[in-house]
């Protein structure tokens, strides 16, 4: 087992909205029984006359399309994940706030980062001292955010750091995008991606602040790595998964393998055969770091493609898993690729002694 130091990144919250759960713990079971919430769109329609298919949070209206759809995915999420101070009074003098949201595309409203900014601010209170960054590098966002997160805590220029992604691919103009592109997943298209819309945040501090505030660690956030893919999907050059295995080879190499190989991995593969061919690719370069590196879990499946809400929810499911002891072993692979060629992985710890907890 790794000898964790007093630094080690703790993940003592977690918040989570999104189509097939409305809380982090419902979410992860609703995942691991393979429930899917991919429906019709209750009045838009694709260029072949069918309603298109989406993953949509149940309780938002289909017809709010601006930045107050993404605040209002993030905000239950924002204070599901931290609810474990609230509970136990502890104060949030100062934090950092780092948001994963998406990159440039077609439909993507205006004054997302502001709405989101205001939010927090609402939900921390103005009183507290706050610093709040966005990374709008798409799918891997969230997990490149928790990378920086970890730098912060380890140079003790924040006590805690509040993590999320927030994405939603369900405005009208961004479908109508997708459909004419043919990246959407449809009747017609088998190989595009079904899109989805969540929030996903993390509540993360060190291990000894943890221990001094009294606040259980759900899981730990051990290596991280990230790497810039130089053919992303949607180029004319050939990818041969040069970013992705440079990503996860920094994010095991700290690893004694074979001891602390990685029993599993959660990814945001979506169905595009790009994705498929790449992570093909990736598994001949970084297969020894793994226990079965073709062991993974797609949860596009369930709640769609959620961008930049990836890394958070990936995160909620890994923990879950040790939390209720059906884990595949005790590291966890986390992973996500972003379309403009960011790639991010990190290594999930969740401790032995955690497992079979309620």
């Amino acid at each position: 087992m790794m000898a964790h130091t007093p630094a080690s990144i703790a993940i003592v919250g977690r918040g989570v909205r999104c189509a097939i759960g409305l809380n982090a713990p419902s979410a992860a079971a609703a995942a691991r029984c393979g429930i899917s919430r991919l429906t019709e769109h209750p009045y838009m329609i694709d260029k072949v006359g069918q309603p298109f298919v989406v993953a949509r949070e149940p309780t938002i209206d289909p017809a709010m399309q601006g930045p107050e759809r993404f605040a209002r995915l993030a905000e239950h999420a924002l204070i599901e994940a931290l609810a474990p101070l609230a509970e136990r009074r502890a104060e949030l003098p100062s934090a950092h706030t780092l948001i994963g949201a998406p990159g440039g595309r077609p439909g993507l409203p205006t004054g997302i980062a502001d709405a989101l900014a205001n939010l927090v601010t609402s939900v921390i209170g103005s009183k507290s001292r706050q610093h709040v960054t966005f990374f709008p590098n798409g799918s891997a966002s969230g997990i490149l955010a928790m990378q920086k997160a970890g730098e912060i805590l380890r140079a003790e220029e924040a006590r805690f750091c509040i993590v999320g992604g927030v994405d939603s691919f369900l405005t009208a103009d961004t479908l109508e995008w997708m459909d004419e592109l043919g990246i959407l997943k449809s009747s017609a298209n088998r190989n595009g991606f079904p899109p989805g819309e969540a929030a996903g945040f993390c509540l993360l501090t060190t291990r000894a602040i943890a221990q001094q505030v009294r606040l259980p660690v759900l899981g730990l956030l051990e290596t991280f790595g990230s790497a810039r893919e130089s053919s992303p999907i949607r180029t004319p050059t050939i990818c041969i998964g040069r970013g992705l295995s440079d990503a996860i080879q920094q994010a095991t190499a700290p690893l004694r393998l074979p001891d602390e190989r990685v029993a599993e991995s959660i990814c945001d593969l979506n169905g595009e055969p790009y994705r498929s061919e790449e992570f093909a690719l990736t598994v001949l370069r970084t297969q020894l770091a793994f226990v079965d590196a073709t062991r993974f879990v797609t949860p596009a499946d369930c709640w769609g493609d959620v961008g930049a809400a990836s890394g958070p929810l990936f995160v909620n499911l890994a923990v879950s898993a040790g939390l209720r002891g059906y884990a595949k072993g005790p590291r966890t692979m986390v992973w996500a690729s972003s379309e403009s060629g960011e790639r991010a992985a990190a290594v999930v710890y969740t401790p032995m002694s955690s497992r079979g907890a309620a």
